[in-house]
């Protein structure tokens, strides 16, 4: 399950900060502390400092990620030798595999990196599966399981699902298919009987890094089937997959350090240069350079089309474009994607408004801990984009449902940045939820039909009682540090500030962007772009003569967009950044934030 971007949490409270803070500001190092960093520049041993990273030797780590040195042995994870083996005789044997995949954009592309694995080896007995999320819902399910006994199939593989499905593996076992599962998402007390459980969050799982995604589960996995067996692909081959999982990374919103910034910054330089016909049609299509291809134009670009499908009720879709062979299947499935991904965004903006307004005349809106709302004419696949921005604007953990195509009612849920809404799930007592799963910061669920109207008060019980991961005392602390890295004037900004500042990235949770501080400047110009007049443009001089852009897409709509003239005295708190637009670079700066000096 994946959010609409990477970095919303740390952008909505760096917002709630600065309202309360008054633009603080990252304390300085100390003397001792920078000279723990040797010859790098005094704001990047402040950046990496703040970030965890506080001697020189972790520096150069961070700095220059190496694929062999930070990519873990794939053994380490438990089962995954047992599977290797089960797919090896699979392939040798010519049994039918199915691929069954979640339908986002971590599964897809996990699913597409198995397709092109098995094209690869010359193995051609397999069927890639993605479940309808409005009709079948999340994870296995039993009519699947059932059609894929009828078409031979003897070993299933899911990605980025299955760890809750105990009664569906247990149905695959009994019609004679072993079920193979590699899977991210926080494991239950009791897990499916599954010939193999690839999890890295397993309590008895000695993998050292706890954050991968679904897809990078799946990778391990493949690491480790040609560890044992290269089947006759060429050594080092499967890191043209990294582009696949450079997607399902970057997409998902797992911790952008250790193992994932490996996979992270591989998998955008393999995108730079992949092959994939798809890939380079939607690029091209969205006016993307794919040589200066950016982790933003992942997760505000790519993303959202690719989890349009599902949404919108192809999943199969976005499969296609990422594995389209041919130039016309290539134009046909980005020129659809980019269409639906128009649809959602219609679809959901209604979906908010409604949502919203509805929240407003609620008395509880202003009393509850916790938010719960639902309509049964409510599509559940849209409702994670709107329990999200309903998790922004209020501050709160927002619980949305709906009723799918089964009659079913099931939602989705996000987090305010500060509570695990999977934790909170655990915790409301038994018989209410039939089902759940998810991330800290992202869940979903079925609901007892019975039971959906104490949803709300059970959800709220289980916060008041609840011992969260991130004790009251933390989330205080938390609360009170400074998003702002540093204050910076316009003069500083030129061609070396920004490469400093582009060797941290990529760029995303765990990772984010600097922000700076740009106090006490007044813009030449002010304008408003695009179609719509959505986005506001700000225009800096600089005391060299030249002039700097700061952008706000979609900023139009902001209080201090209405209140901002040129030559008006602000505090600009903002993001540095390079635009490729018609493939001319020019640095400039992304707008978070206006305040009136």
């Amino acid at each position: 399950m994946s959010m609409t971007g990477p970095t919303l949490p740390l952008y909505f409270f760096c917002h709630a900060i600065l309202f309360f803070m008054n633009y603080d500001i990252k304390r300085s190092l100390t003397v001792t502390e920078r000279n723990q960093f040797g010859g790098i520049s005094d704001l990047m041993a402040h950046l990496l400092f703040h970030r965890g990273i506080v001697d020189s030797i972790s520096a150069e780590k961070f700095l220059k990620p190496d694929y062999e040195r930070d990519i873990h042995d794939p053994f380490l994870l438990k089962d995954a030798g047992k599977a290797a083996d089960r797919i090896i005789q699979a392939i040798k044997d010519r049994q039918k595999i199915a691929i069954y995949a979640d339908y986002d954009a971590d599964g897809i592309p996990g699913a597409a990196m198995f397709n092109d694995f098995f094209k690869r080896i010359g193995f051609d007995n397999f069927i890639i599966y993605i479940p309808h999320r409005h009709d079948e819902g999340f994870g296995l399910n039993e009519v699947a399981v059932g059609e894929l006994a009828e078409q031979g199939v003897k070993l299933i593989i899911t990605v980025d699902c299955g760890i809750s499905d105990i009664q569906q593996v247990d149905i695959a076992n009994g019609k004679g298919m072993n079920v193979i599962i590699t899977d991210h998402h926080e494991p239950p007390a009791q897990l499916p009987a599954a010939f193999a459980i690839i999890n890295h969050k397993q309590t008895d799982c000695a993998y050292p890094d706890k954050n991968l995604c679904g897809s990078g589960v799946a990778f391990k996995l493949i690491q480790a089937i040609l560890a044992k067996d290269r089947l006759g692909l060429k050594e080092g081959h499967e890191k043209w997959f990294l582009d696949l999982l450079g997607i399902a990374t970057l997409s998902d919103m797992v911790q952008l350090s250790g193992e994932n910034r490996a996979f992270a910054h591989y998998g955008l330089s393999v995108l730079r240069k992949s092959p994939r016909k798809g890939i380079r049609r939607i690029f091209s299509k969205l006016k993307i350079d794919q040589r200066h291809l950016t982790e933003d134009d992942i997760g505000f670009m790519l993303t959202p089309r690719i989890n349009a499908a599902s949404r919108m009720g192809v999943p199969m879709d976005a499969f296609n474009l990422l594995t389209a062979d041919n130039d016309k299947d290539a134009i046909f499935y980005a020129d659809h994607l980019d269409g639906i991904n128009a649809e959602r965004k219609t679809a959901v903006a209604v979906l908010v408004k409604e949502v919203k307004k509805t929240l407003r005349e609620r008395d509880s809106v202003n009393t509850a801990r916790v938010i719960v709302l639902g309509n049964p004419a409510w599509r559940p696949s849209l409702l994670g984009l709107a329990a999200n921005s309903c998790a922004q604007e209020f501050d709160r953990p927002v619980f949305l449902w709906g009723r799918d195509g089964e009659n079913v009612i099931k939602g989705s849920c996000r987090s305010e940045g500060r509570t695990s809404v999977v934790e909170l799930m655990r915790a409301v007592s038994t018989g209410v939820l039939t089902q759940f799963g998810g991330h800290r910061y992202s869940g979903g669920f079925t609901v007892h039909n019975d039971m959906v109207h104490f949803l709300d008060q059970r959800l709220n019980e289980a916060f008041s009682g609840l011992v969260l991961s991130v004790s009251m005392q933390q989330k205080s602390e938390f609360q009170n540090e400074s998003c702002i890295d540093a204050e910076l004037a316009m003069n500083d900004i030129d061609q070396v500030l920004y490469a400093d500042i582009a060797r941290l990235g990529p760029f995303g949770t765990g990772n984010p962007k600097p922000t700076f501080l740009f106090h006490n400047v007044s813009p030449l110009s002010v304008r408003k772009f695009g179609k719509g007049g959505d986005h506001i443009e700000l225009v800096f001089g600089r005391g060299s003569g030249g002039r700097i852009s700061a952008i706000a897409f979609f900023g139009a709509t902001e209080d201090w967009a209405k209140k901002l003239n040129p030559n008006m005295p602000i505090d600009l708190v903002a993001s540095l950044e390079k635009s490729m637009y018609r493939n001319r670079a020019e640095l400039r700066l992304r707008v978070i934030e206006v305040g009136f000096v």
